[in-house]
């Protein structure tokens, strides 16, 4: 019972094989057998099913030239390690190839094919049957090209421990060993290709892209990862399309009508040739020419889209292109093609039908058509040559040289099974695989611990994702000068390993844009803001679409495209188109300009002036008028009007600390010390006239020394504030930036307080004086020293409270000039009136100059 229960399991297992396993193959027996899956066809026809009757499998259409090569290449690897010596020696590999059609269903199809064999061999029959004719497990697939078609495969390869390894399936989805078990590929991920072109894009100074992505779990993936990459460096994607070959003719246009309608002129794609087809296609109908297109590895260099008749929409698209390989012999093998030769390959027939447009004898084809009128006959035997088809475009070997190099990895990982030493291999206990016995997850096992050399020198290995590391080659696609074809000329490269900053290398000078400039083309949101001006965003916009406001004054941007103006040093000012920063002019009261001048010129009068009157005063010291002035404290008041003419020229001159902590006190004290004597003249003269002081010389001395201590005590109440002033909060020299092309170089007074408390006590001794001179008014005739003291007071009075609000609405050196001309204004008032009536009266009339005169 047992026996017939396997024996019908083998016949349903045999069967599920025909009927999955797609019509046309490759196939040869070996001792071990590797899996194939390449898009020899672009897609399948379009049918609707509505199952009247029996499904009908759908047919593939649109032969794959690349694709077919594709195959060969692994062919060619497959033939090359049968020959070798060194490589498996005495093991032959066999292969079973089948075509994906660029579908998931056609790539299942053919899956399950090798799946059910694998569950056949893990029944273990041989005990109940003779299977001479028995077909081996496969151990390892390679394939499939589109990452949609390997997510697809491996999900269901991954069930069984089956190795897979794509040579073109880039998407960053399939690193995640959790969900896809068994994958591997010898492409980089897509990972690394977002982040490149976003790195283009940053290069070129773009900030206003469209991306375009195939719907499937190719395009998907990668845009969204380049959509990060471009919202790290602040650039913009106005569309963001999805699209598919099985788009709808209405669609296409829609999308085409978006992208013929939007500002922006490059056009990023992460999406496989036949998905990208029908839209350039409908581009070239439009004539869209000023579009930059970056491709993606995907499409990159294919040849549905690398067509003469497309160059004026594509040409000057800048693509990544997968690293060139080197395979010897590869050429050779690929001119030698033949139908009559090639009886293991099933799809040499078409190709041989497709290359020539011709068909070979007893085709299906002429079954189908009924009629080969419109095709001639092929005798076999033409020149493949002759012909220029993607099939013979073997100069940069990409995708070829990825099928190569999977082939030989698998082939790596079973030398390694068949030359393990037991006690050092990868299993339990140390243990070795036996190579005649051994299953597909002992070969994935060894596969994630491959490490070899190849031919060419390079090391290979599987990262922990199961990634081959790569770079990528940046090609233009430019047209030909010879025969108007595309030409893929390779202007850069991005290499993966190198620091952040050192990946992208592009040497400019050998791109062509749109096929005939060479300059770089513009597709930002907004034109360049000229240096003088920085970006502003404007309201419900994206940030990469600005206006440019002008910077303001004391701001500047000396580069193109500022994000903010850069704030002047403080000693500097913005020129008028803010394009740079000049020094700024420093301003103060100078000796050398002509108010400076004037002002010193007018102190210095006043020194001489005074120390004129004080000289004649001592010359004619003795004499009545001199005498009647009470000498002593007249001495001392001139003494003091000297120190006040001289305190003025302290304010002019750059200001310094110690010079700004000097003329206030100066100015204060030597006022003080004036007003003071003239204060106790007065009062001293009218206490005489009143008859309250006597007149013995004795009473005579001692009032002499109660004046000077007066004088000495009202001024040190001066030196005293002056003192608390300097020691709580000391003047200091200071820039004053508030003007805007000029800096003002004056005297920070430290405390306004102290300013206050210094200037309001010598207003209060002034008004005491003023009142003492006022109330001897009435003294007699001849005796007028109170009149001109009252008018002296009245001069300060008048200079003073007009002080007061020119300083506080004045600015910069003006500060220091109106103070200047306050003090030589009021020296000038008090000088004039209290001496040069005496003076006048000692020179030009000595008759007056008698007692009875001053009385």
């Amino acid at each position: 019972m047992r026996l017939v229960l396997y024996y019908l399991m083998l016949l349903g297992s045999s069967y599920v094989i025909s009927m999955y396993g797609p019509h046309e193959s490759a196939q040869m027996t070996g001792d071990i057998l590797l899996g194939g899956l390449f898009p020899i066809h672009f897609g399948v026809a379009s049918k609707d099913q509505d199952l009247a009757a029996r499904p009908e499998s759908t047919q593939c259409v649109r032969f794959n030239f690349r694709g077919f090569r594709w195959l060969q290449a692994m062919i060619f690897a497959i033939d090359e390690i049968n020959n070798s010596s060194m490589l498996l020696p005495n093991i032959t590999l066999g292969y079973r190839i089948f075509d994906t059609c660029n579908t998931v269903s056609k790539a299942l199809e053919a899956t399950l094919s090798f799946v059910a064999q694998n569950k056949i061999d893990s029944l273990n029959l041989d005990e109940f049957c003779n299977c001479t004719d028995h077909i081996p497990s496969t151990i390892a697939v390679v394939g499939a090209a589109g990452s949609a078609v390997s997510t697809a495969v491996a999900n269901l390869l991954g069930l069984f421990y089956i190795p897979q390894i794509s040579y073109a399936s880039s998407s960053r989805l399939l690193s995640n060993k959790n969900q896809y078990k068994s994958f591997m590929r010898t492409i980089p991920t897509d990972e690394y290709q977002a982040t490149a072109m976003a790195d283009i894009i940053e290069y070129f100074q773009w900030n206003w892209v469209i991306a375009v992505a195939s719907d499937d779990d190719y395009g998907r993936p990668g845009i969204e990862k380049f959509e990060k990459e471009m919202e790290e460096r602040d650039i913009c994607i106005h569309l963001n399309e999805l699209i598919s070959q099985y788009f709808e003719d209405h669609e296409i246009q829609a999308l085409a009508d978006r992208i013929e309608n939007s500002t922006a002129k490059v056009i990023v794609v992460f999406a496989s040739g036949p998905d990208i087809e029908p839209l350039i296609k409908e581009m070239v109908r439009r004539n869209v020419s000023d579009r930059i297109w970056l491709a993606s590895e995907a499409w990159a260099s294919s040849s549905l889209i690398a067509k003469p008749e497309y160059l004026n929409v594509v040409a000057g698209t800048i693509g990544f292109a997968l690293r060139a390989g080197c395979i010897p012999g590869f050429r050779e093998f690929l001119q030698h093609v033949n139908p009559k030769r090639d009886s293991h390959n099933g799809f040499v027939r078409e190709f041989w039908e497709e290359t020539f447009n011709c068909y070979l004898e007893d085709s299906s084809r002429i079954q189908e058509s009924g009629s080969t009128s419109f095709r001639p006959l092929c005798t076999g035997e033409e020149d493949i040559t002759s012909v220029e088809t993607p099939y013979l475009d073997y100069i940069h070997l990409r995708i070829s040289y990825n099928v190569y190099v999977a082939v030989y990895s698998i082939a790596k990982a079973l030398q390694d099974i068949l030359t393990c030493t037991p006690g050092h291999g990868l299993f339990a206990n140390n243990s070795c695989a036996d190579i005649k016995k051994m299953e597909a997850w002992q070969v994935l096992k060894q596969l994630r611990h491959l490490n070899y050399t190849n031919s060419m020198g390079e090391k290979m290995h599987f990262d922990e994702n199961a990634d081959m590391a790569a770079n990528y080659s940046i090609i233009n696609w430019q047209r030909s000068a010879e025969d108007g074809s595309v030409l893929f000329k390779e202007v850069g490269y991005y290499n993966i390993h190198s620091k952040r900053g050192a990946k992208l290398f592009i040497d400019k000078t050998k791109i062509l844009w749109n096929g005939f400039s060479s300059e770089v083309p513009f597709s930002n949101c907004s034109e360049d803001c000229e240096p003088g001006t920085r970006k502003s965003i404007i309201d419900s916009m994206p940030t990469c679409c600005f206006e440019c406001t002008e910077c303001s004054d004391g701001e500047y941007s000396n580069h193109k495209d500022a994000s903010v103006c850069t704030k002047c040093p403080n000693d500097f000012w913005s020129n008028g188109n803010h394009t740079f920063c000049f020094l700024k002019e420093i301003e103060f009261l100078s000796w050398t300009e002509p108010f400076g001048i004037a002002l010193a010129i007018c102190a210095v009068i006043g020194v001489v002036l005074t120390a004129f009157v004080m000289g004649v005063f001592v010359r004619f010291r003795n004499t009545p008028v001199v005498k009647a002035t009470n000498r002593e404290l007249s001495y001392v008041l001139l003494f003091s009007l000297i120190c006040c003419f001289s305190s003025s020229l302290i304010f002019i001159g750059e200001p310094q600390d110690w010079t700004c902590r000097v003329r206030q006190p100066a100015f204060g004290i030597s006022f003080v010390l004036c007003i003071s004597c003239i204060l106790v003249k007065t009062n001293r003269v009218l206490l005489v006239f009143e008859a309250k002081i006597p007149t013995s010389l004795q009473r005579k001395w001692w009032g002499l020394n109660l004046q000077f201590l007066l004088v000495f005590l009202c001024t040190f109440v001066q030196v005293m504030i002056c003192v608390v002033w300097l020691y709580n909060a000391p003047p200091s020299s200071y820039r004053n930036h508030d003007i805007d092309e000029i800096i003002f170089i004056t005297c920070n007074e430290g405390s306004v307080m102290a300013l206050g408390f210094l200037i309001g006590y010598t207003c209060l001794l002034a008004a005491i004086c003023f009142f003492f001179a006022f109330k001897s008014r009435k003294l007699p005739e001849n005796f007028t020293e109170a009149k001109f003291i009252t008018f002296s007071m009245l001069i300060f009075f008048i200079v003073w409270i007009s002080f007061i609000p020119a300083y506080f609405s004045t600015y910069g050196k003006f500060v220091s000039a109106v103070e200047v001309i306050a003090i030589l204004a009021s020296s000038f008032g008090m000088l004039a009136c209290i001496f040069f009536n005496k003076i006048y009266i000692i020179l030009f009339k000595p008759s007056r100059n008698t007692i009875e005169e001053d009385a």
